[in-house]
């Protein structure tokens, strides 16, 4: 026996049936979509607040964790040694772990040009990267002989339905 799909209910919208409905639901969502920026200022408002307040509570235990770390790590660092075998890099101290681990090398280039100039000079080939890539805006600059390209085609952008209710600003007000 199969299972009869359920149909989802249709969304129950009043649609204008002339120019001056449609005006007033486009006022009404005008208005709708400023109350909504007013709530979400209000909002915005008691979060800071709350934020602000348990950063302050945040403040004194933070500065008191940070101090216990750098206190940890003097230690640790004098008493390395003998606080580790020779196997490992990590040390149990009952209540947690302590370890020192290399960060990975990271490689920093300035003057890109330069340095490309330099390697080319120096035939270090291997270390530049040459990477071709489809030019999508020159395809659509010149659609129509982009189109003959086997694998390549241009569509329409489509349509959106834009509402822009009348709105005006206050003298002086942030925006």
């Amino acid at each position: 026996m199969t299972k009869a799909k359920a149909k989802t209910a249709a969304v129950a919208v009043k649609v204008p049936q002339s120019r001056e409905e449609a005006a007033q639901a486009l006022r009404i969502f005008g208005e709708n979509l400023r109350a909504i920026g007013r709530i979400e200022a209000d909002m915005n408002d008691e979060l800071a607040a709350v934020k602000e307040r348990f950063e302050a509570k945040a403040g004194p235990v933070r500065e008191a964790a940070e101090a216990a770390m750098q206190g940890l790590q003097v230690w640790c660092e004098a008493n390395r040694d003998s606080i580790l075998d020779k196997r490992t890099k990590t040390a149990d101290l009952g209540t947690g772990k302590v370890s020192w681990r290399l960060r990975p090398p990271t490689v920093t280039v300035r003057g890109a040009e330069a340095v490309l100039e330099a390697c080319a000079r120096m035939g270090f080939a291997r270390f530049v990267r040459t990477k071709s890539e489809i030019n999508k805006e020159a395809m659509l600059a010149e659609a129509a002989i982009a189109r003959t390209i086997p694998g390549v085609s241009i569509k329409s952008g489509g349509e959106d339905f834009v509402a822009e209710p009348f709105e005006a600003e206050l003298a002086g007000a942030a925006a």
